[in-house]
């Protein structure tokens, strides 16, 4: 069945019914608070979901330092020449305007949990009742001996939307002929497991028509990873010869970088680069860790409602959260602030609180119109978010079902775009 943009709004209906509030739980300071930190699939969807569904009842403010939103997903396939940039690009005018959330751009930068206030870095410190935190990835440091943030411009990651993706598709149609791409892979768990994956496909689909001569060399910590069979049947099929990959027993596991020099050492073997991708090994974003409700790379949360293990009016959500079987992606995290934009109104206005259930699916192009996807249902289950049942692409599925799975996915795209922003 093709996945268009009410079909997938539809799949939190039932978390997100609208339903009469009976009562408000509000302090002297009037209205209930929510905070959101993060604007992206996360904290977008929430703070839409508490504003639209408390109709009013609930003061929502989201606090995102940018302006423009531009999504990592999908990101790839600006890489290999099928978006372009302002395609990827989201404001958060009309969460403002239509749903009367309080945007504020700007960097949450404290949190102090007995107060219940977040502190922001132009001075302002905002109390709330229920806070909820999106805020992604950050790196940790030393993952990648030689690299470190201050080095992305040289050896860009490209794991957050925008700028650095940019930079790396510049570095990529700017390679010399027969140049060598390396890509260092990053360890689980990560943002978006088959991401680095369809990122190859997308660079091997822009070199072999740019500069078809070209070699891509993947160091890789990882035994195995996400859509495996389903990706070295395409570069087979693609771009034959292009791509190698060097896993743990290869030495994919003991790798350091120069950026000065352009060169990555794969156990003791030194290769000279012309464009160097670098994805480090991640963690919670850093608000989660200041609001100390990490246990020092993610944030555990309870399956039932996103709230974290360390303080119940604190949820975590997406990319950030230890909760589970879930993937890290954007369809998880907007699965999560359904389910938690619930149990949050539900809490602050005794409305009806549904049954968490969850879902995701992710999609990677590999190829013109030859889609591939993996994904699953999920309940609370042992204290996680656990799976329920799930399913993957076939190697040697047919043209007309790959490109069918191709315009699904841009289907949800037009879809969870518009259930974030509105």
């Amino acid at each position: 069945m093709k996945l268009n943009r009410r079909l997938f709004i539809g799949t939190g209906a039932a978390a997100a019914s609208t339903l009469a509030a009976p009562m408000v739980h509000a302090g002297a300071h009037g209205k209930p608070r929510v905070i959101v930190v993060g604007g992206g699939a996360g904290g977008a969807t929430a703070a839409r979901y508490i504003a639209k569904d408390s109709d009013g009842a609930i003061d929502v403010t989201l606090i995102e330092p940018t302006r423009t939103y531009y999504t990592c997903f999908f990101s790839n396939l600006y890489l290999g020449g099928f978006k372009e940039m302002d395609d990827l690009g989201h404001s958060y005018g009309t969460l403002a305007s239509d749903y009367g959330i309080n945007v504020i751009h700007d960097w949450a930068v404290g949190v102090d949990r007995d107060t219940k206030t977040v502190t922001l870095a132009g001075g302002d410190s905002l109390p709330y009742d229920k806070l909820i935190l999106s805020p992604g990835i950050d790196f940790v440091d030393g993952s990648v001996p030689g690299w470190d943030i201050t080095a992305q411009n040289a050896m860009p990651h490209a794991y957050k939307g925008g700028s650095q993706t940019e930079l790396l598709k510049a570095q990529i149609q700017a390679m010399p002929e027969g140049g060598l791409f390396v890509m260092v892979a990053p360890p689980n768990p990560y943002r978006c497991p088959p991401g680095p994956y369809e990122r190859i496909s997308m660079v091997a689909h822009t070199l072999s028509k740019i500069n078809p001569t070209a070699k891509i060399l993947i160091a890789d910590p990882k035994e195995k990873y996400s859509k495996q069979g389903l990706f070295e049947e395409g570069w087979q099929k693609y771009y034959g010869g292009m791509i190698d990959r060097l896993g743990p027993d290869f030495g994919g596991g003991n790798v350091s970088v120069d950026p000065a020099a352009m060169t990555v050492d794969i156990d003791g073997s030194v290769e000279q680069a012309d464009v160097v991708n670098v994805i480090p090994a991640q963690k919670a974003g850093r608000i989660a860790e200041l609001a100390g409700v990490t246990d020092g790379n993610w944030a555990p949360v309870n399956p039932e409602d996103m709230s974290t293990k360390a303080d119940p009016d604190v949820y975590v959500l997406g990319d950030a959260a230890a909760q589970g079987d879930m993937p890290k992606s954007g369809f998880s995290a907007n699965s999560q602030a359904k389910v938690c934009a619930n149990a949050v109104r539900g809490a602050l206005t005794d409305s009806r609180v549904f049954p968490a259930k969850f879902s995701n699916t992710c999609w990677s192009l590999i190829s013109e119109n030859d889609g591939v996807k993996v994904g699953a249902n999920y309940e609370p289950a042992d204290g996680k978010i656990s799976s329920t049942g799930g399913f993957v692409s076939q190697t040697g599925e047919d043209a007309a079902l790959r490109k069918a799975t191709y315009e699904e996915s841009e289907g949800w795209y037009a879809g969870i775009t518009a259930d974030m922003f509105g």
